[in-house]
């Protein structure tokens, strides 16, 4: 599909885009060990719900980590849970390192007037944590899918984040390293896509990878904003 040329509006994604690879550090062995199971069964629960999860199906962060307990048989008291939830938090802040070139990107296109918005599929966690970090006062919105009770590449995230920023989607850039179908999902309603193809990619934890995206692609934030590349 054609370039927006100059877009009104950027949507990023933030796992792996506006952060490095993220995939799980030692903090979630903490986790497990509150709730009583081990990192590695902890993990397969946390991985085959994602998506679910990531919808808000399950009710808030505490109720969630209380079902993902329960899947593993475990029933932790509220001190308990409260504890692991906690640690759970503290375990993906630890994972989240901005990308070297994020804050700089964001400012530029601040003082572009173009306006900004990261769209993530993410739980509950990563809304207490995204409005602390140094990129929070740079965007004018944070489309949250455990919020929207929708995933992408469903429409409805998308076009979200189009009406928090009062833009059409053939106006929109979107910038994604390519998870849950991200980029063909924003191209097939209207926006234009292209693909961080960082190095450090390889160790990121990604599902539903976007393998029939064959648009574009860059290996920084820094190339994406390259004349060449937004204008082709």
């Amino acid at each position: 599909m054609a370039s927006p040329g100059s877009p009104r509006a950027v949507l990023f994604d933030f796992f792996g885009t506006l952060t490095q690879a993220a995939p799980r550090g030692d903090g979630h062995a903490a986790v497990a060990r509150l709730l009583g199971c081990s990192p590695a069964e902890l993990n397969a629960v946390l991985d085959t719900s994602f998506y679910r999860r990531s919808r808000g199906d399950y009710g808030d962060g505490p109720t969630t980590l209380r079902w993902v307990a329960a899947e593993l048989g475990l029933r932790p008291d509220a001190e308990t849970l409260r504890a692991a939830y906690r640690a759970r938090v503290a375990a993906l802040r630890a994972d989240i390192r901005l990308r070297a070139d994020a804050y700089a990107v964001l400012s530029h296109l601040r003082q572009q007037g173009v306006r900004i918005a990261v769209v993530s599929d993410c739980t509950h966690e990563l809304t207490e944590i995204l409005p602390t970090l140094p990129i929070a006062p740079l965007l004018d919105k944070m489309i949250f899918s455990v919020h929207i009770g929708a995933v992408k590449p469903d429409p409805m995230i998308y076009l979200a984040a189009c009406a928090a920023l009062r833009v059409e989607p053939r106006h929109c850039l979107y910038v994604g390293d390519g998870g849950s179908r991200e980029l063909t999902g924003a191209n097939a309603i209207g926006m234009y896509a292209i693909r961080l193809a960082a190095p450090d990619l390889g160790d990121h934890l990604v599902f539903r990878p976007d393998e029939e995206f064959c648009g574009p692609s860059a290996r920084s934030l820094t190339e994406i904003f390259s004349p060449s590349l937004v204008a082709a």
